[in-house]
């Protein structure tokens, strides 16, 4: 259970934050005057403002508190961990017993020969990393020209200057640069948006071959990596056609291209499994990014995890005294990883994936009858992941103009009545915490039933929609 609630001074923590925290994705046409919802307190899948107003937290934090909020398990973890050493440095051969515990499990965990980790804090330096030794791989091989990397438009790799340069979503580029060159992207396997009467395996069809194309037209000689996410996350909960992740997997060993699966958001049961590419997707990348569920969102934990052909070539002595110059001071944090292995831990004990496989697809089914509304286009997703596409005619699937805020609309008539899901521009997306059960889900589904109407209804009154 979660400690008893604290009493804030919300007018003054909300001053304080409005004048010196920057967020991450701030709208500042309304900040300065709207400011932040203090998050205060929590307890299983719900979160309280300071004001002692509870929220279903539709969104699990940000993809990411996989057992929910305020486990008992994991706070004493942590607080164990802190009194038995709270950090040391993992540089110069130097190591903890929960960073190597740690390794050890995720390298059981993971499918084939992906058994060699390195840990930092956040998916966007997992992506870093994984990109830094893919080139430096490619050079020890003498290969040096092996530097391109392959994305996908509104594919979500992070926000750090490379692993935005690699993110597909155009519009979190809007007036920052990105790296020269280097990252070239093909279409998003977007079922959804699909030519019309073309068929799925036909649309599959096409998709591999825009990858294949792209490393032709770069020449296979200067791609280093294929990035992908197993289902695309922030870029709109984008699953792919049957035999999509197999069949690029295919097109990069044809051609000595490194498959990178991003499972920042899908790894660790929010499919009902702790890793997606092989037990859902039927492949075995030769890197797994991972983050966010690692720890449930305890504390900032990413891992970017090495299959045997990579680890071979990079372990070997460039020279004397040469070293593998790459790392960070919170790499293997011993609180840090102490809370990963307790997370694992939990999640086997009290089977989550399994209770995701069974619960999952009840509020598959649950959501896709919200499809029967008219500005809803498209229900998709998988398990713990997922979004609801909406559309001014669903016939045409055209979308409202940017200036409805559709996703905003409905996301604020949902906080309103007590549930919190995530606006992305034209959609609104759902990942609750893993532990959800039925009438939690209902709870939840029901909520978004009435926003939704109160939403058309809205839309009808300011003549922004004839209904």
């Amino acid at each position: 259970m979660s400690a008893p609630q604290k009493k804030y001074d919300t007018k003054a923590l909300w001053e304080k934050d409005r004048d010196h925290n920057i967020h991450p994705w701030t709208d500042f046409a309304s900040f300065k005057e709207e400011g932040s919802l203090v998050m205060s307190h929590s307890d299983g899948a719900y979160v309280f403002d300071s004001d002692g107003n509870r929220f279903m937290d539709g969104i699990g934090g940000l993809w990411c508190v996989n057992i929910g909020y305020g486990n008992d398990e994991m706070a004493e973890a942590i607080a164990d961990q802190v009194r038995q050493i709270p950090y040391y440095s993992t540089f110069n051969h130097l190591t903890t017993p929960p960073a190597a515990t740690l390794a050890a499990k995720l390298a059981e965990l993971t499918p084939g020969s992906l058994n060699h980790v390195f840990f930092g804090t956040g998916g966007s330096m997992a992506n870093d990393t994984a990109i830094r030794i893919i080139h430096f791989y490619f050079n020890r091989l003498g290969q040096p020209n092996k530097k391109k990397i392959i994305a996908r438009t509104d594919g979500y790799h992070g926000s750090t200057y490379l692993a935005m340069s690699m993110t597909g979503v155009t519009f979190d580029h809007q007036g920052f640069d990105l790296v020269p060159d280097l990252v070239h992207h093909i279409p998003a396997p977007n079922t959804y948006r699909r030519p019309e009467g073309m068929s799925e395996a036909a649309f599959c069809d096409q998709t591999v071959s825009d990858l294949e194309n792209k490393i032709l037209e770069l020449g296979p000689e200067n791609v280093a990596c294929f990035i992908a996410e197993p289902i695309m996350g922030a870029g709109g909960v984008i699953v792919p056609p049957a035999g999509y992740h197999r069949r690029t997997r295919e097109v990069c060993d044809k051609y000595d291209v490194l498959y990178i699966s991003d499972e920042v958001v899908t790894g660790f049961g929010r499919l009902g499994h702790f890793f997606a590419s092989e037990a859902v997707f039927d492949f075995v990348p030769d890197v797994i990014t991972c983050a966010k569920g690692i720890s449930s969102g305890y504390l900032p934990l990413s891992a970017t995890i090495l299959s045997e052909k990579i680890y071979d070539v990079i372990s070997v002595p460039q020279a004397k005294g040469a070293m593998f110059t790459h790392g960070f001071t919170y790499s293997g944090h011993p609180v840090v990883c102490a809370a990963g292995v307790k997370n694992i831990e939990i999640m086997e004990r009290d089977d989550i994936c399994g209770h995701v496989r069974d619960v999952g697809s009840y509020f598959e089914s649950q959501l896709r009858m919200l499809a029967d509304y008219p500005i809803v286009g498209d229900v998709r997703g998988s398990h713990f992941m997922m979004c609801i596409e909406n559309v001014a005619d669903k016939i045409s699937k055209e979308l409202f103009a940017p200036e409805v805020e559709i996703g905003n609309r409905i996301s604020r008539h949902c906080q309103q009545r007590g549930l919190i899901v995530r606006p992305i521009a034209h959609l609104n997306v759902m990942s609750p915490p893993l532990i959800l059960d039925r009438g939690q889900i209902d709870e939840m589904v029901g909520i978004l039933r009435t926003s939704i109407e109160a939403t058309m209804d809205e839309l009808v009154r300011e003549n922004l929609w004839s209904g």
